[in-house]
């Protein structure tokens, strides 16, 4: 029979504790997908179809920014860990500033390239006016995407995970209402359609990242981490640290986005019902991964706090109780969606068609859960020992050397369409978990090739 080690199952409860609003405020971050997704379904399969072409341009500009400020919250843990408290207020003042940045880089990006990218790839021409409209008016919550991230890696470095459950929550909630009323026109208000979910999800990311700055400049558990007297001006040096260890969890991030979104917009041109379906079994899928995810950031932080200390078996034991949780969740998700993808999809729209095909991609959605969770918490660990190239190097392999030229191979050379583009992500994301989790068995082994990490003691060697 297969037995736990104590300290795997000593482990369970603190990731548990850490995870729990972790997860809550990813579920509220897809949530607001799902919120899009489901008032622009009973909008009109056009609508629908429209606010998924926009969304998979706009979850771009997410990850994005989520990526390249991942370096906080390890960087945050690891000095937490090594009790030099003292030096994270100023890392963090340079983190806001490189979210600053990133933001009106996105900015840009979205409102004035974004409609180009569409129009080359060749979206259904009836579509286009609305995907437009939709980026156009949420790329003005583009800039406080990255700085909403920075803030709450903050906190979530120091352990402290509550605020991004109850800020995330706080957005779901006023969201809701405020795309209802933008979208159907209510109020005395036009009907905006795709325009008004566009508008209505950059209003409460500019309400949540000033909730999120309003906890920390009021809380008392921050005035301890050495905050100068002014606000610094940016630091070349220190930003430029920030990014070298954000880049490569930028890329890692944008390429496992970036193939979903690619495999979005080759399924756009199939035509308005299979995109539609596809929008509703990726949000499923988007949905479902939130709790893998929450755990990984778990994962990275205790990772983080044990390296910080030197903590050898510790790193070893944080990681390995995440990943048993991960592989539990993981059986739940996949256990649903290969049984109740029909009903699933009947949540999002009334359209028989769009039903049918979203229940068929559900199934396949279902059988990469496994997959999906093992290699978001292999990366999650290795976040939290600061390794980041080499996990970039795997990811660029098994998505756009495997997983991408597979789906294409099967959709367009076997003519299975959007059932052969997720054949592929079925294969990136198995073969990444294969590498990933073989990366991190091997760092674990060899505590050396981490021992000289900023923030972290040197590790005895193992016995």
């Amino acid at each position: 029979m297969f037995r736990i080690p104590p300290p795997v199952r000593a482990g369970v409860r603190p990731t548990v504790r850490l995870a729990l609003p972790l997860i809550a405020g990813q579920l509220s971050a897809i949530g607001m997908s799902l919120v899009d997704a489901m008032l622009a379904g009973h909008y009109s399969a056009h609508v629908l179809g429209a606010v998924a072409v926009g969304a998979s341009l706009w979850s771009l500009s997410t990850t994005c920014s989520f990526g390249f400020l991942l370096a906080l919250p390890p960087s945050v843990a690891q000095l937490d860990g090594a009790g030099r408290r003292e030096e994270v207020g100023p890392l963090f003042q340079q983190a806001v500033w490189l979210a600053l940045g990133i933001g009106t880089l996105l900015f840009f990006g979205l409102h004035f390239g974004a409609p180009r990218l569409v129009q080359l790839i060749g979206i259904a021409p009836a579509l286009l006016p609305d995907v437009d409209a939709f980026v156009h008016a949420i790329a003005w919550g583009a800039p406080a995407l990255p700085l909403y991230f920075a803030l709450r890696g903050l906190p979530e470095g120091l352990a402290v995970t509550r605020p991004t459950m109850v800020v995330g929550f706080g957005g779901l909630v006023a969201l809701a209402p405020i795309g209802y009323v933008l979208m159907y026109g209510r109020l005395g208000l036009p009907a905006l359609g795709a325009r008004g979910s566009g508008i209505a999800t950059a209003i409460v990311i500019w309400l949540m990242a000033l909730a999120m700055a309003t906890h920390l400049a009021t809380s008392a558990r921050y005035r301890d981490l050495g905050w100068p007297r002014r606000w610094p001006l940016p630091d070349r040096a220190a930003i430029g640290r920030l990014l070298r260890l954000g880049t490569p969890m930028g890329i890692t991030v944008l390429m496992e986005s970036g193939l979903f979104v690619t495999v979005a917009l080759a399924i756009g041109t199939l035509g308005e019902a299979v995109v539609a379906a596809h929008q509703v079994a990726l949000n499923v899928a988007g949905l479902a991964f939130m709790v893998p995810l929450g755990l990984a950031m778990a994962i990275t932080i205790r990772v983080g706090h044990a390296a910080g200390r030197g903590d050898v078996p510790g790193v070893r034991n944080a990681a390995q109780a995440g990943l048993l949780l991960v592989l539990l969740t993981q059986s739940l998700s996949s256990s649903l969606m290969l049984s109740l993808g029909r009903p699933i999809a009947g949540l999002y729209t009334n359209d028989a068609a769009v039903v049918a095909i979203a229940a068929q991609l559900l199934v396949l959605a279902g059988l990469f859960q496994f997959a999906d969770g093992f290699q978001v918490a292999a990366n999650g660990a290795l976040r939290g020992l600061k390794d980041t190239r080499v996990p970039m190097l795997l990811t660029a392999f098994a998505y756009w050397l495997v997983g991408m030229p597979l789906g294409a191979w099967l959709a367009v050379r076997h003519g299975l369409g959007a059932r052969g583009w997720w054949g592929g992500l079925i294969a990136g994301l198995t073969v990444a978990a294969i590498l990933l989790g073989a990366r991190f068995r091997s760092l674990s082994r060899r505590p050396t090739a981490w021992r000289d990490l900023p923030g972290a003691r040197s590790p005895e060697p193992d016995a």
